[in-house]
């Protein structure tokens, strides 16, 4: 019988990595087409906090307002704004150009006019630059006043956006459908330090296939000075992953936890501990 050690550090480990991501919010907002205006990133900070997810300190980005513009300026360049991502601390930036126009004619005789807004963002991870969600959406309303009009667009195009955004957000960091609560197939890449030996990398690769319940497909990307590279293609999220790991290890294995983050896991196999209850009878 073998012994599975499940340290506290362990669980701490994996409950951390269930947590939401920290977010920093960058919109490039502007009204009427020149005047800039924070709405639609209030809402997004306020949509956040809904869902309990924990955002930079807008004091801290507004600080820093001329770096910020430029990278939003950049917006095509994933890299740059993962790398200010990575500097404030957060592990998803939440990237937004939104701008409401009015149109040239008033409608009919009377003083209103129509205001047209587009809301466009992008979800991106800082660890490895790539979108996790994206949202395009844009809105149409009437009023009398330029600034209310378009301030009107802003927030109703703004919310629809922000809306599917985070829910994408939500759902892809979580590795769980919102709408079904069933699991999706997630794409992780398994990195298994320890093996020193062609047996083990054998005995993790089979049982990783054998695990039918969690792993739709195993491939063995690489192996190399004791380290095996898999991507697999997971039914469960990382963090439930790695625990299935531990908790049903290759045999005369033990699975030990180095990392976990929502698309990546490090492990580290070691010989598993002899029992002691095999002695001769006296």
């Amino acid at each position: 019988m073998k012994r599975i050690l499940f340290s506290a550090a362990v669980m701490i480990s994996l409950m951390a990595s269930a947590d939401m991501p920290k977010v920093i919010v960058m919109v490039d907002e502007k009204n009427l087409g020149t005047i800039s205006t924070s709405e639609v990133e209030a809402m997004a900070i306020e949509m956040l906090s809904d869902k309990g997810i924990e955002t930079v300190d807008q004091t801290m980005v507004a600080n820093n307002l001329e770096r910020v513009q430029k990278a939003l300026r950049g917006a095509g360049d994933n890299r740059a704004a993962a790398a200010m991502g990575r500097e404030f601390g957060a592990e998803v930036v939440l990237m937004g150009e939104a701008v409401a126009k009015p149109n040239a004619a008033k409608i009919g005789d009377s003083n209103l006019r129509s205001y047209q807004a587009s809301v466009t963002f992008k979800a991106i991870r800082v660890d490895n630059a790539v979108n996790i969600a994206t949202a395009s959406e844009k809105a149409s309303v009437v009023a009398m006043d330029d600034v209310t009009g378009g301030s009107k667009a802003l927030c109703e195009a703004g919310k629809k956006a922000l809306t599917k955004v985070i829910d994408g957000l939500v759902r892809k960091w979580n590795g769980t459908s919102i709408a079904t609560g069933e699991a999706e197939k997630i794409n992780i890449e398994l990195t298994v330090g320890g093996i020193d030996q062609i047996w083990k990398l054998k005995a993790m690769r089979q049982q990783l296939k054998k695990m039918k319940k969690s792993t739709a497909s195993v491939t063995q990307k690489s192996y190399a000075q004791g380290a095996a590279v898999f991507k697999v293609v997971s039914l469960l999220p990382a963090e439930e992953f790695a625990e299935e790991l531990v908790m049903h290890p290759p045999e005369d294995l033990k699975v030990q936890i180095v990392e976990i983050h929502p698309a990546t896991i490090s492990l580290r196999v070691v010989d598993a501990p002899q029992d002691d209850d095999d002695d001769d009878d006296e």
